[in-house]
């Protein structure tokens, strides 16, 4: 069973209980995800079956949408809702709509992050979260992201909604590179109202082209393979990359293709390095290939069907 399945993560549980609990319900034993969601936040979680998994690494690096309420009032050590509240500076609010703006513009584009502690980000071999856990703090380099779309969506006409208890509930849509951390987007955008601030919700809406209505929860997942329509949301692997140029090879050089082998293209089409999909003459999906312009040849990367299959 080769292909992908957009799954909605429910909350309170890891991603990886997400692939345990789909790897029980198939009966399939390789399987994979590209990129994890925090176990608070819900949303699009990508899975890979069977050879769709070599396809891993585009998906992982697809831009990522997402719908996250930001708490302004104090802020906490892990930079949402499971930390431990720290510098709490609750106040009466009273923002402008032009201090809001400025605030979110000043976190667009291409900017540099420091990854949280409480992260899954790895230095000298160990994860900041369990050094985190340990009451350790090391230095961590900044990563660059870019941050294409941060802006409020107003809630029954408000910028914010007032808890009365000291905090403001901001709704924002934030659309990102791979790698962005949006609990440090929610910090830094207190930063810039001085207010302290973190991260209550998160709901991730789309990974590259798979967007939350393509989703299906777990449980129409194993009501789906219960009833044998598990095609009904299984798409083939290279939906996984419609951004990508695609080329149709003859029999002989989809064998060369199978086998790793380069196979040269018609005529130039492409910059240098560019990377495209391999279909065979009937259509079937082959792979990705990395293309030569100075030899005008397709250098298979990634084989998923072998030619005999």
């Amino acid at each position: 069973m080769d292909g992908l399945l957009i799954i909605d993560k429910p909350p309170g549980v890891t991603s990886h209980d997400v692939i345990a609990r789909a790897r029980h319900i198939l009966h399939q034993r390789r399987i994979g995800h590209t990129g994890t969601l925090d176990p608070f936040a819900t949303g699009v979680l990508v899975i890979l079956l069977g050879r769709a998994t070599r396809l891993a690494q585009f998906v992982a690096a697809a831009d990522k949408e997402y719908e996250a309420i930001i708490r302004l009032g104090y802020a906490t050590d892990t930079g949402d809702r499971t930390g431990t509240p720290i510098e709490d500076q609750r106040k009466p609010g009273g923002w402008s709509g032009k201090e809001i703006d400025e605030a979110l513009k000043t976190l667009r584009g291409d900017i540099q992050q420091i990854p949280p502690m409480f992260s899954a980000k790895k230095i000298k071999g160990q994860k900041l979260y369990e050094m985190a856990r340990r009451g350790e703090t090391v230095e961590r380099v900044p990563i660059n992201v870019c941050i294409h779309e941060f802006e409020a969506i107003k809630q029954d006409g408000q910028l914010y909604k007032d808890n009365l208890d000291g905090t403001f509930d901001l709704l924002a849509r934030v659309v990102c590179s791979s790698g962005t951390y949006v609990r440090r987007l929610a910090e830094d955008f207190g930063e810039r109202l001085s207010v302290g601030a973190h991260l209550a919700e998160l709901r991730r809406t789309r990974v590259g082209p798979f967007s939350i209505e393509k989703a299906v929860t777990l449980d129409e997942l194993r009501t789906s393979f219960g009833e044998e329509r598990l095609g009904t949301i299984l798409l083939p692997p290279d939906e996984a990359l419609p951004q990508l140029p695609f080329v149709h090879l003859s029999d002989d050089d989809v064998r060369k293709a199978s086998h790793g082998m380069e196979v040269r293209v018609a005529e130039a089409r492409w910059p240098d390095g560019e990377k495209v999909k391999i279909y065979g003459r009937d259509g079937q999906f082959i792979g990705v290939g990395d293309y030569n312009a100075a030899t005008n040849e397709i250098h298979p990367r990634v084989v998923i069907t072998h030619g005999n299959d």
